[in-house]
């Protein structure tokens, strides 16, 4: 059994999951890099990862109502952010062991595409996905419930209504010019984009963050700057 296939059989015990169909597995953890023609397996993980956004969507925000009854529409919305964010998908990804499973490009694997965060998130939202159409919801459910556990025992981060305009408070109060944003990396589908971003305060170390928009992508490294310098 090579290194591949021994993880692969680690990440579904870690899911607890067995798939009835193992093709929607190996499409979830194939990166649209792999279209060379040399692989003909069922495809990549591009529209399953479409489909798994939607289905955590859903699995978090019936959780939050469930379990919340209380908290009002804000702070449902910024719980649900912060568990179906890039970075909360990057960290479960990591914690099942998504990288060493996945199916890459030769050039994808030489840039370090088993660590990058962006590809982790994507394969997981991809094999949430897999889990819905193999085995339906409930499936999905349980799936989701265990992956997400250390996220969901995580108390919330403080909600900021506008990151950037924070930032740029705070930097003007400490006498810098406004902080500039630079798109270092744009990645994945045109459907499901992926951008990286780098945040710059003169004076200050730059910080990066990634987002399904070019918005969304900003206002996480104005998120990850202000929490690094202590602001927040």
């Amino acid at each position: 059994m090579n290194q591949r296939a021994v993880a692969i059989q680690k990440l579904m015990a870690n899911l607890g999951y067995e798939f009835s169909n193992r093709d929607l597995l190996e499409r979830a953890l194939t990166h649209s890099s792999v279209s060379d023609g040399s692989f003909s397996g069922p495809g990549d993980n591009e529209r399953l990862e479409f489909l798994g956004d939607r289905v955590l969507g859903l699995l978090v925000a019936d959780m939050l109502v469930r379990d919340f009854p209380e908290a009002d529409e804000g702070k449902l919305s910024a719980r649900l952010h912060s568990l179906v964010d890039k970075s909360a998908c990057a960290r479960v990804g990591e914690g099942l062991g998504v990288g060493p499973a996945l199916r890459l490009s030769a050039g994808e694997t030489k840039t370090g595409g088993r660590r990058k965060a962006g590809v982790i998130a994507d394969a997981v939202e991809a094999i949430l996905a897999a889990v819905y159409r193999d085995g339906g919801l409930d499936a999905a459910r349980g799936v989701f419930e265990r992956a997400w556990a250390k996220e969901l025992a995580s108390p919330p981060e403080p909600a900021i209504v506008n990151p950037k305009s924070a930032l740029q408070e705070w930097a003007q109060g400490q006498g810098r010019p406004l902080p500039t944003y630079t798109i270092k990396e744009r990645s994945g589908s045109d459907h499901a984009p992926t951008f990286k971003v780098e945040v710059v305060v003169q004076g200050y170390e730059p910080a990066l963050a990634t987002g399904h928009s070019r918005q969304e992508a900003e206002k996480a490294a104005a998120v990850a700057l202000m929490k690094r310098e202590g602001v927040i």
